[in-house]
């Protein structure tokens, strides 16, 4: 078992944010949508109104080891609003690398989001799971969650790209 802090990124954290959103895009299957750039990290979560905050967890060396902290999972946030309960904060991403996966990495990271959204008088932190990813889905319903899409029929949607310009008249 390895010793792992949870901590918000710092703005030099985008490079091993990037490196971790393409490999949760890589297990995702999706790598081909993966479009931003550390420059956009940058500027959309480290500017006077950011766009979205970020959780890193790093594992912590042995006494006397000479290698610093080491980068090994995220959890990415922003908050939302509802209508109907106000303050949300919703987890975009949660990643840990495959070979620290299975020792309550990710556990920790969301309970740290729930502790952000107690916090800031949020009434619910939503997030999403690709449903084949049962280990995500089996994780989330063990923590308490509620799958919406069982209970309540939702479906998501998204508009994008020309879609949405012709949508906005553009």
């Amino acid at each position: 078992m390895v010793c792992v802090r949870i901590r918000e990124a710092k703005e030099g954290d985008c490079g091993n944010i990037l490196g971790l959103i393409r490999e949760l895009a890589e297990f995702e299957k999706l790598s081909d949508q993966v479009k931003i750039c550390e420059e956009d990290l940058r500027a959309d979560g480290f500017g006077e109104n950011p766009f979205y905050h970020c959780l890193i967890a790093e594992s912590l060396p042995d006494l006397g080891d000479p290698q610093g902290p080491c980068v090994v999972g995220y959890g990415l946030y922003y908050f939302i609003y509802s209508t109907w309960k106000g303050r949300n904060i919703y987890l975009e991403d949660i990643y840990v690398k495959p070979e620290y996966r299975g020792q309550g990495i990710g556990s920790k990271i969301i309970k740290k989001v729930a502790e952000v959204a107690v916090d800031k008088g949020c009434s619910q932190l939503r997030l999403s799971a690709l449903n084949w990813n049962k280990r995500a889905v089996d994780l989330y319903k063990a923590l308490g969650a509620q799958d919406l899409t069982e209970i309540e029929g939702w479906h998501s949607f998204r508009f994008e790209g020309e879609v949405m310009r012709k949508l906005a008249g553009k």
